[in-house]
């Protein structure tokens, strides 16, 4: 079979095809039969569905490391993008490439290609390898100034400029265009990027890297990961908390919690204390007010006594202040986020770590029940 049959074979069912495809099907046909070349009926082909050209395969799609060896043809890179669930029709991407003639303008090296990018998009994207890049590790309950503490040491990003820019909220440093950022309507003004942040692993080219690239990369994340969790939340009844309190409950979930099947328990339980007008009290709000600990190098103290529960003055302190803290404290994971728009249904009110060391939580449902559990687990 040659390669013009071929296309045609692998286009023939109906039930696989849209009206517009199936138009440039038949068109391929008589152009086969003709004895036309494969690049003219391609050029059909790409007619027959060039609105399909600017629809993303999945507008909420994660990016995704995707590598071009040295060597491959279109048509397999075409293919390759479609395994990957970056495109739905590798014979549309390859007729595009082909026909404009960019085909000897893909490069070879590593791309970040998201399903949530045009075939067109990815088709430019594909012309601009990245340089080798560094790979920077941002972790989940980390706070900011924990991220930029790391990226100093790490040598490999100004962590003084990350925790500036984080810290300011000044999303118009970043210089890239705040349009396709639907958090902001949530984000108060002027406040800090604190649990907008995603937490994840990312590379960077290694030209030259800045902290505002790592910033940038980390609100798209955000943006494509959280913000349609959220919307669906929302769009169900799940939640009917605004985004920044998510993010603020989340946040001390994310440092509450060691295992992933209790964060929807522990939401439950300040859910709970929240709606009965009880204060949070929260350790790790008093541990994040206190700030960093020039004894341990550390910046979170733990424990905390009773005793310094009562004297951080702070709007952090939710030990001294009703109602949620102004803002994350941490970088909160899906998990945690998940939890708190979905959190489990219970009358719990209270919960102590257990001592065997495994993460589990032993939750209460009155005062006395948990003072029995604080002194059965922590001999007190």
């Amino acid at each position: 079979m040659n390669r013009d049959s071929a296309m045609v074979s692998l286009r023939s069912r109906p039930s696989s095809v849209g009206r517009h495809a199936l138009a440039g099907l038949i068109g391929v046909l008589l152009l086969t039969l003709a004895g036309c070349s494969g690049d003219s009926a391609l050029a059909v082909y790409l007619e027959s569905n060039r609105d399909q050209l600017q629809q993303a395969r999945d507008p909420s799609g994660r990016a995704v490391e995707f590598v071009v060896e040295p060597g491959t043809a279109a048509q397999a890179i075409a293919q390759q993008l479609q395994e990957a669930g970056l495109i739905d029709d590798a014979l549309l991407f390859e007729a595009y490439v082909r026909v404009n003639g960019l085909a000897r303008s893909l490069e070879a090296g590593t791309f970040q290609l998201s399903p949530a990018m045009t075939p067109v998009e990815i088709a430019t994207a594909l012309q601009n390898a990245l340089a080798p890049g560094i790979s920077v590790s941002v972790r989940e309950g980390w706070r900011l100034e924990e991220t930029a503490d790391n990226l100093t040491s790490g040598g490999r990003l100004d962590g003084e400029a990350y925790r500036d820019l984080a810290s300011s909220g000044n999303l118009e440093d970043l210089g890239s265009d705040l349009s396709g950022y639907s958090f902001l309507q949530f984000h108060p003004a002027g406040a800090s990027l604190e649990g907008y942040l995603f937490p994840d692993t990312y590379q960077l080219t290694a030209d030259n890297p800045t902290a505002a690239d790592l910033v940038s990369r980390q609100l798209d994340e955000f943006e494509a990961r959280v913000m349609p969790a959220y919307w669906e939340a929302v769009a169900s009844g799940a939640t009917t908390l605004e985004l920044h309190d998510v993010l603020t409950l989340a946040s001390i979930v994310e440092r509450e919690a060691v295992l992933d099947e209790e964060r929807p328990t522990i939401a439950g339980v300040y859910l709970n204390r929240l709606a009965q007008g009880m204060r949070l009290e929260a350790d790790p709000t008093v541990q994040y007010a206190m700030g960093f600990q020039p004894d341990t190098g550390r910046w979170w103290k733990s424990p905390v006594s009773l005793e310094e529960y009562g004297k951080v003055d702070s709007p952090y302190n939710t030990y001294l202040n009703a109602g949620l803290p102004p803002g994350p404290i941490a970088a909160p994971g899906m998990e945690s986020i998940r939890g708190v728009l979905y959190p489990e249904t219970h009358d719990y009110l209270y919960f102590v770590a257990a001592p065997d060391r495994s993460g589990r939580h032993v939750f209460s449902r009155t005062f006395e029940e948990h003072l029995e559990n604080v002194r059965r687990y922590r001999g007190q």
